[in-house]
């Protein structure tokens, strides 16, 4: 399936297509369509990566709900199976600026996403917001 264009005017990868159709309407479904069974995720905030499918769904579903509001996605670079997505978020009147590491299988479906965050205060506002919105269960998946 081909993608549309990124900001810059490449054609993006279906992949990261879906992703920014989850960002924008935050439907669980189409999120977990989007991921795969083994799928890591590595947060900034946690040491280890959070491995398997429900880990992911539920650290994704979070920060949707944390940094959606004001995620902004600026520059796009694509290979083959991997993408960087360079983003800024406001929280608590605190901006954040990182990058979305995705990689994806031959299916289409994202088997490994790192996020990045700086700065330092900007991270620690994030962790804050994502451990009230995981221990919520706001990020768990449904």
């Amino acid at each position: 399936m081909p993608g549309t264009h990124a900001p810059d005017g490449t054609t993006r990868p279906a992949t990261v297509e879906a992703w920014h159709r989850v960002v924008e309407t935050r439907d669980r479904e189409l999120l977990r369509s989007v991921v795969a069974d083994g799928c890591v995720f590595r947060s900034p905030a946690v040491h280890a990566p959070q491995e398997g499918k429900p880990l992911t769904l539920a650290y994704l579903s979070a920060a949707l709900v944390v940094l959606g509001p004001t995620l902004t996605y600026h520059r796009e670079l694509f290979g083959e199976d991997s993408a960087v997505l360079e983003f800024t978020a406001t929280l608590d009147g605190l901006d954040v600026h990182g990058v979305d590491l995705v990689r994806w299988d031959a299916d289409g479906r994202i088997v490994d996403f790192t996020v990045m965050v700086r700065p330092l205060r900007g991270l620690e506002k994030l962790v804050e917001l994502m451990r009230a919105q995981l221990e919520a269960g706001g990020g768990k998946p449904t």
